[in-house]
C-alpha cells in the first residue's frame, strides 16, 4: 500500500506542473528569464551545494554522477515546494509581492551493484511580472504616455539519468533531459490622447527540445574517517530553437483600424533560440559522515549565444533577429556545510542535519549598456527525520533562504524564501527472512 501511495503521488504532481511562474520580478522580461538552481530540498539548506555531494539517502540531479551512491535497498522519492515574499526597491519606492510554486519532483533508486538511476521534473527558467510606467509627453496638450509591461512562462525538463561507479571510487554519469516551455512578453504603449494610435507589442517562443548533462565525482580517502570528493560537470549547450517572433498591433481607437504586423515575416528564416555550454567543478570534505564542508563553482558560457532583437536599420526597415552582445558569461560561486552528529543515534536531535550556505551569482544579460543585477544569496536548513512505526528513513527538508538581486542604478529586489521537500525513502528491495 506505501508503494502504491507513492507512486500515486508522483503522478499527480507530475500532472500539475508549474502552474505559477514561482517569481514577480521584472528582471525575468530578460533573456530566457529568471534561472532555477537544478537542486532539490536537501541541496536548498545549504544554499545549492551539489556538485561534490554523494549522499546514499537522497537524490542529487545537479550531478548524475552521485546516483551510483544511492542505497541499494531504497526508492527514493523527492518533492518540493517554495513560498517567498520579495520586497522590491527603486529610489524611495517599495513593494512587496508573494509567491508559493511547486519546484521539483524526482526519484532513484539502485538498478544494481554501483549502477544508480534517477527521473523526475525541475524547473529551468521562470518568467511571471507585471507593472507600468506613465510619463508626460507634452505640455501643451498634456498628453500622458502609459507604459504595461506582462510576462510569464518559463521552461522546464523532465530528465532520466544513470550514475555508475566502474571502478572504486570513481562515478561517472549523465541526464538526458526533454527541455520544454514558453513564454510570452507583451508591451502595451497607450496615450491619453485617443487620436494616437496604441501598440501592442508581444515577444514569444515556444520550445521543444533536449538537454544533456554529463557528471563525474572522485572520492579521495584521506584516512580512515576522512575523504575528499571532487565533482565535475558539464551541460551541453545547443539550439533549441523555439521560433521567437515578435508581433506588432498598431489600434487607433477613432477609426477602430488595427494594424498587425508579425517579425520574422512571411519568406523570412525562422529564428532560433539557444542555451549556453556550462562547466562546473565542486571539492567536497567529509569527516566520519558526521561534518561535510563544500564549495562550487559553475560557469555559463551566454556570452557566446545572440539574443534575437527588433532592430531598426538606416533606411528605416525594422528586423527581428539575433544580435550579439546581449548576454554575457555567468559565474557562480557556492560554499555550504551539513553537520548530522549521529546518523543513526537514539537522540532525536543528533539525527537532524544542520545545513548552511552562501552563494555570489553575476548576471547573464545586459539591460541596454549596464550589467544585469548581481546575487547574493544565504541560506539555513533542517534534515529532520520522519520517525513512525513502519518507516525511520524518511526526511523533512526545511531551508529559508534570503536574495538579494541588485543593479546600479535599477531595482533591489529582496526576497524571503521558504523551501519545503519530503524525502520519502521506502525499502521497496529489502530481502525478507522466515525463521
Amino acid at each position: 500500500m506505501k508503494k502504491q501511495l507513492t507512486v500515486i503521488a508522483l503522478a499527480m504532481l507530475a500532472t500539475t506542473g508549474w502552474a505559477q511562474s514561482g517569481t514577480n520580478s521584472p528582471y525575468s522580461q530578460y533573456g530566457l528569464g529568471i534561472l532555477s538552481d537544478q537542486s532539490t530540498g536537501f541541496n536548498r539548506g545549504m544554499n545549492g551545494l551539489a556538485l561534490g555531494f554523494r549522499e546514499h539517502n537522497q537524490v542529487n540531479p545537479a550531478n548524475p554522477a552521485s546516483y551510483s551512491a544511492i542505497d541499494s535497498l531504497s526508492f527514493i522519492f523527492d518533492a518540493g515546494i517554495s513560498l517567498q515574499q520579495t520586497n522590491f526597491k527603486e529610489g524611495g519606492r517599495k513593494l512587496n509581492a508573494n509567491n508559493a510554486d511547486f519546484e521539483y519532483v524526482v526519484a532513484g533508486l539502485r538498478l544494481f551493484r554501483h549502477f544508480g538511476v534517477s527521473f523526475g521534473l525541475l524547473p529551468y527558467s521562470n518568467i511571471g511580472y507585471s507593472y507600468s510606467t506613465t510619463t508626460s509627453v507634452g505640455d501643451v496638450n498634456k498628453t500622458y504616455s502609459y507604459n504595461a509591461y506582462n510576462g510569464d512562462g518559463g521552461l522546464h525538463q523532465v530528465y532520466l539519468g544513470f550514475g555508475w561507479e566502474p571502478i572504486r571510487n570513481l562515478s561517472i554519469g549523465v541526464n538526458g533531459s526533454y527541455l520544454y516551455g514558453d513564454y510570452t512578453r507583451t508591451v502595451t504603449n497607450s496615450y491619453s490622447n485617443s487620436s494616437a494610435n496604441a501598440l501592442i507589442k508581444t515577444y514569444s517562443a515556444d520550445v521543444r527540445s533536449y538537454k544533456l548533462d554529463a557528471g563525474l565525482q572522485y572520492t579521495l580517502p584521506l584516512n580512515k574517517k576522512d575523504q575528499l570528493t571532487l565533482g565535475l560537470t558539464y551541460g551541453m549547450g545547443h539550439e533549441i530553437k523555439g521560433k521567437p517572433q515578435v508581433t506588432i498591433v498598431s489600434n487607433n481607437s477613432v477609426t477602430a483600424v488595427a494594424d498587425t504586423i508579425t517579425y520574422p515575416g512571411a519568406g523570412q528564416l525562422d529564428l532560433k533560440l539557444k542555451i549556453p555550454n556550462t562547466f562546473g567543478a565542486g571539492l567536497t570534505f567529509n569527516h566520519n559522515n558526521k561534518v561535510k564542508i563544500g564549495a562550487d563553482y559553475s560557469l555559463q558560457q551566454w556570452s557566446k549565444i545572440s539574443a534575437p532583437e527588433l532592430v531598426t536599420d538606416n533606411s528605416g526597415n525594422i528586423n527581428y533577429q539575433l544580435v550579439k552582445g546581449y548576454y554575457k558569461d555567468r559565474h557562480q560561486f557556492t560554499l555550504g556545510t551539513q553537520i548530522c552528529p549521529d546518523e543513526y543515534g537514539r537522540s532525536f536531535l543528533k539525527r537532524i542535519r544542520y545545513r548552511a550556505g552562501v552563494s555570489y551569482t553575476t548576471p547573464y544579460y545586459y539591460i541596454g549598456s549596464l550589467e544585469g543585477p548581481k546575487e547574493l544569496s544565504a541560506s539555513l536548513g533542517f534534515g529532520i527525520p520522519i520517525v513512525n512505526g513502519y518507516n525511520n528513513r524518511s526526511l523533512l527538508n526545511i531551508s529559508a533562504q534570503w536574495v538579494k538581486r541588485s543593479a546600479k542604478n535599477l531595482i533591489t529586489e529582496n526576497t524571503f524564501r521558504i523551501n519545503v521537500g519530503i524525502t520519502f525513502n521506502e525499502q521497496w528491495f529489502a530481502k525478507w527472512k522466515v525463521q
